[in-house]
């Protein structure tokens, strides 16, 4: 059980990292196309990787041995869901798709009980419900409503929900394999970005040293850390509890963009905070299921 709580604890900590990708991305100027920086951030995590393996004495070629089922459920999780954002954000409103990508976590609680071990319990869906309907809440309050004219990528939007909560459940099923290996998965990920980029975009370089900042704060934390420990809090914590707490992510990025002066707060984001860390609370006051303990022999 503690080891449980201690995963949870460091996979909670990439809700926090994808918290600032909001201020992150404002302050790297927002006018590099997006395969670009994909390509640039996942790069960056390959290389803190890097960095740890070379400070461990080693060049990280040993984890470079894993299952094809983890290399399709890492490179096909991190490119898939990114590739099939940044394409839905081309057919649609940003809000709307972000709405709609926002399904993840729920999906996530609910998949979660198929796996072996793991039950869905009443407060897992009610602590989701309600931060699902912060959330909403909190992106949604400038929304013009959805349209059949954009349906392409609202499809494509509700693919991205798919796409992440399935990278997460099915993680558990490969849960031997080390978060180091997530490394290689990033740089895999990021040369087919680079891919993409080459092929539709045209390249814009950051100006000055804060839109630099802002893209190297995105490779180290919301791009780089933040998978590394989502990777193992999905694959060894209490995965319905992070479900749930992912709704906070939305929530961090509106008050870090209101300290640093790029918002204010709203009776929507005083509303959506309540409602999420509700279901927060509630979630968290599930108990999980006893394991069976082992028959004796007689």
């Amino acid at each position: 059980m503690a080891t449980i709580i201690a995963a949870t604890w460091i996979g909670s900590i990439s809700v926090f990292l994808w918290g600032t990708l909001a201020l992150l991305t404002k302050l790297s100027g927002g006018d590099i196309p997006e395969f670009q920086l994909m390509a640039m951030t996942f790069g960056i995590a390959f290389l803190l990787m890097c960095i740890r393996w070379f400070r461990a004495g080693h060049g990280g070629t040993r984890y470079l041995r894993q299952p094809l089922l983890a290399w399709c459920i890492g490179v096909g999780g991190l490119f898939g869901y990114h590739f099939a954002y940044f394409k839905a954000m081309t057919l649609a409103p940003a809000i709307e798709v972000s709405l709609l990508a926002y399904l993840w976590p729920l999906f996530i609680v609910l998949m979660s009980s198929f796996l072996p071990g793991e039950s869905l319990r009443k407060q897992h869906v009610m602590g989701a419900m309600l931060a699902l309907l912060g959330c909403w809440l909190l992106i949604g309050s400038n929304s013009n409503g959805f349209t059949m004219g954009n349906l392409d990528g609202y499809l494509i939007a509700f693919s991205c929900a798919l796409i992440w909560s399935s990278y997460s459940v099915l993680s558990r099923l490969v849960k031997s394999v080390p978060a180091d290996a997530v490394g290689w998965f990033c740089g895999v990920t990021a040369v087919l970005a680079l891919l993409c980029h080459l092929v539709w975009e045209t390249t814009v370089w950051p100006t000055g040293w804060v839109q630099w900042a802002g893209v190297l704060g995105l490779g180290l934390g919301p791009v780089g850390i933040a998978f590394f420990t989502w990777d193992y809090g999905v694959k060894h914590g209490n995965i319905q509890l992070l479900g749930t707490l992912a709704y906070s992510a939305p929530l961090i990025s509106v008050v870090l963009l209101i300290v640093a002066g790029y918002g204010k707060a709203t009776s929507a984001v005083i509303a959506a905070s309540v409602l999420i860390v509700l279901g927060s609370l509630i979630a968290g006051s599930a108990k999980r299921q006893p394991l069976p303990e082992p028959e004796t022999l007689h």
